[in-house]
């Protein structure tokens, strides 16, 4: 899954990046602890060309009546997104690409103490996750995201089971619907070798951090 997930690229390098045309509202950059239903920045193709906006994270079906009407949904996974009733039409029409640095997840020890650890690509580029989007409310509709998940990689599953799903810049048309059709195929864990991770310290436990020295490599010792 992902929970947390940090950003750092500038939102006028990322419109560069993306080609997109940037919104007004962007949120604001660098932010190392972006958590659920923060605004997040996302990529989204319509009436031939790209946007750069901001969207909730945690996804709204059309059918809750209020924004804790249901579960959060900040994830939805890959195998089951074209059947479940809160995303399957958004898999068809509203994919978007969410933009991250590297995300966090956590391991556990013996007496249950939680260890993060932050994952990145090698390479050092940004991270272009595999998203869903819907706008929800009738008056002043919010548009909304879930970050789309796989069985992790053979490297990350020795941190966790799950992983978001890692768009290369090949695949980028074809997901966000530019391309035709075929966008399930790209559904896969990221390639062995795309991603690395390191331990950072306990900080990142709290929503309330903040800083670059949440995503430091953890000092030995």
């Amino acid at each position: 899954m992902c929970g947390r997930f940090a950003i750092t690229l500038p939102n006028d390098a990322m419109a560069r990046l993306f080609a997109a045309q940037p919104a007004n509202d962007l949120p604001p950059v660098p932010n190392f602890n972006v958590c659920p239903t923060n605004p997040v920045h996302v990529v989204r193709a319509g009436d031939g060309r790209r946007r750069l906006v901001p969207m909730r994270w945690g996804f709204l079906p059309h059918w809750y009546k209020s924004a804790s009407d249901g579960p959060l949904l900040i994830n939805a996974r890959a195998e089951t997104l074209a059947e479940k009733p809160a995303f399957r039409a958004a898999c068809r029409a509203r994919r978007c690409i969410v933009v991250a640095s590297g995300f966090y997840e956590w391991t556990r020890t013996d007496e249950g103490k939680r260890l993060p650890w932050y994952i990145y690509r090698r390479d050092g580029a940004p991270l272009a996750f595999g998203g869903v989007w819907q706008d929800w409310g009738r008056e002043d509709p919010q548009p909304t995201c879930a970050i789309v998940t796989t069985a992790a990689s053979a490297a990350v599953s020795s941190i966790h089971h799950r992983m978001p799903l890692v768009l290369e810049p090949s695949d980028w048309s074809l997901w966000l619907g530019e391309a035709g059709h075929g966008a399930a195929r790209l559904m896969q864990p990221a390639d062995e070798g795309t991603l690395d991770f390191h331990r950072v310290g306990t900080a990142v436990n709290s929503n309330r951090a903040s800083g670059a020295e949440l995503i430091a490599p953890l000092e030995p010792g």
